[in-house]
């Protein structure tokens, strides 16, 4: 168990998926860090002072003893490769798997990633940040392509095997991926993922493996479920 005082500084915000990536990371492997909110909502990723940190004005973002990392899957790598955490995670001694894993890493940015923020800002970001109805039609659009990817992680990441890296426990790839489908559980609209059998058996083998935390850093999305009908009837 990892038990020395923190050195690591965590800016986040739990309303971004790859923040609660990192941080449910970081809090299942005891990983000693000291946690700095930033709060989107109140554009304080745009201030001078974050700026300092990340001149991208994105999070997450580690600061280890003034070495700064801004983009979350290399945060997981160093993480994993500093406290010589479970294999699994990152393959280090099967290059095969470690190519899996990074297979989907690169896949992911631009379908799974890409398809899941895209739709979730149709429904409730951009209607809200504009005023402007819903556009049903850039809606229709997004959800064909958000069904797209689910096929393919289902027929090629997940067509015969427990996990996207393969073998019998959860990496990173998992848990990138969950972080990014919860957007759409988000805005209601789960029932995308839930019509596959095999993707909805690897999300809960994967909130399983990582909860208390999961569920520790979804409590924004649960919540934003609750009231997203009342939201939507708003806008």
């Amino acid at each position: 168990m990892i038990c020395q005082m923190p050195t690591l500084r965590l800016y986040y915000d739990l309303l971004s998926q790859p923040s609660r990536a990192v941080y449910i990371f970081l809090r299942l492997n005891n990983v000693p860090f000291e946690p700095k909110p930033v709060a989107l909502r109140k554009d304080e990723h745009q201030t001078d002072e974050f700026k300092k940190i990340n001149p991208f004005s994105l999070v997450p973002v580690v600061d280890d003893d003034g070495f700064l990392l801004t983009e979350s899957m290399a945060i997981l790598k160093y993480v994993i490769g500093k406290y010589e955490l479970g294999d699994h995670w990152f393959p280090q001694h099967n290059l095969k798997k470690q190519a899996r894993v990074e297979e989907y890493l690169h896949w992911h940015q631009f379908n799974t990633r890409g398809m899941c923020a895209s739709l979730f800002q149709q429904l409730l970001i951009i209607p809200k940040s504009t005023g402007k109805p819903v556009n049903q039609e850039e809606v229709e659009k997004m959800r064909k392509k958000v069904s797209e990817v689910l096929k393919q992680l289902e027929t090629y990441f997940l067509k015969t095997q427990t996990y996207i890296g393969g073998g019998n426990e959860v990496s990173i790839a998992d848990l990138f991926a969950v972080c990014e489908l919860m957007q759409l559980y988000a805005c209601h609209e789960h029932s995308l993922y839930e019509k596959s059998p095999i993707i909805k058996a690897w999300m809960d083998r994967v909130k399983n493996d990582t909860n208390p935390y999961f569920d520790e850093a979804h409590k924004i999305i649960y919540r934003t479920f609750d009231v997203y009908k009342q939201i939507a009837s708003k806008l």
